[in-house]
């Protein structure tokens, strides 16, 4: 087997542990937008904000910790965690302007 050949399968090997990790991402973030969307249920029913800060700030202040364990960029865990937090946001909004039936979908 040539180099450019030992290469060429090292690389293919690599894109598939890559493209397993971005499908377990995946289905992780459905898992977790199916939990979401039970908050937002619960806060539409009781009438609370679609928002907690104190607790966002908690949470980034743990994921800063675990990317820092996992030899992440600490600001990189926070960009991710604000723009899903966003968008859970937005479907607690959509959940309390519409009431429970329209909650989020995840």
């Amino acid at each position: 087997m040539s180099e450019n050949d030992e290469a060429r399968a090292e690389l293919n090997r690599l894109r598939a542990s890559i493209d397993n990790i971005d499908a377990a991402l995946i289905y992780m973030l459905a898992e977790r937008f199916r939990c979401t969307k039970q908050v937002g249920t619960l806060k539409a029913e009781h009438r609370m904000p679609p928002s907690d800060p104190a607790r966002e700030l908690d949470q980034v202040a743990r994921l800063q910790r675990l990317a820092r364990d996992a030899d992440l960029d600490p600001a990189f865990a926070e960009k991710w965690f604000n723009f899903v937090v966003a968008e859970v946001i937005h479907h607690h909004e959509r959940a309390a302007g519409n009431g429970t039936a329209d909650a989020e979908r995840g």
